[in-house]
């Protein structure tokens, strides 16, 4: 029972949109009907400009973070790398958006953040290195998602190899559109770094 209802909450809290929240409050906007028109970090940086982009991105992650940590915070016998899954399916199909969400990465990265700082700490630094190098934030959400199943299987903890490897692969099929955008060079490139 403990299980369903930490799963619950953890839905709850990744439906939460940060993007439309802030577009709405900040902006007077709904961001689904500007740029991409997808609710996560990187339409909100395009759109909304770096400071609101970052408002959206470090709420997006404590999503996870908090998901995540859930059954730790009430020392229960759950296992919250499972639950964070919960807040990233919240994230990426959001109750209170009509199920239309981000790409989940963010999300993601907040899951890694509760259970291995560490291996969160590895992910920023890849994915700001990749980001410099190839100024794609899809590419370097999906090879970030790959150097931590790296990682993970360097620190032989199996639990984060599962769950690193399925939220990369859930990463990829978000962004199957992107990569045919990038390898038909159509793909957006960030200014601002």
């Amino acid at each position: 029972m403990e299980f369903v209802i930490f799963a619950l909450i953890a839905y709850i809290l990744g439906s939460i949109p940060s993007a439309l929240i802030v577009g709405k409050i900040g902006f007077n906007i709904d961001i689904r009907e500007h740029g991409s028109g997808n609710l996560g970090g990187t339409n909100t940086f395009r759109v909304l400009g770096v400071k609101a982009g970052l408002i959206v991105t470090i709420a997006d992650i404590l999503k996870g973070t908090l998901g995540a940590a859930l059954p730790m915070l009430f020392d229960a016998s759950v296992n919250p790398l499972v639950i964070g899954l919960f807040a990233v399916v919240g994230h990426t199909y959001p109750i209170f958006a009509k199920f239309k969400g981000g790409k989940a990465v963010a999300t993601s990265g907040g899951v890694i953040l509760a259970i291995s700082p560490i291996l969160f700490t590895a992910m920023i630094l890849t994915f700001l290195i990749v980001l410099k190098i190839s100024k794609y934030v899809s590419l370097s959400s999906m090879v970030t998602g790959i150097v931590a199943v790296i990682i993970s299987a360097f620190m032989q903890n199996v639990g984060l190899i599962i769950v690193t490897s399925v939220l990369t692969l859930f990463v990829i099929y978000r962004h199957l559109a992107n990569i045919k955008r990038i390898m038909n060079k159509t793909e957006p490139k960030i200014k601002w770094m």
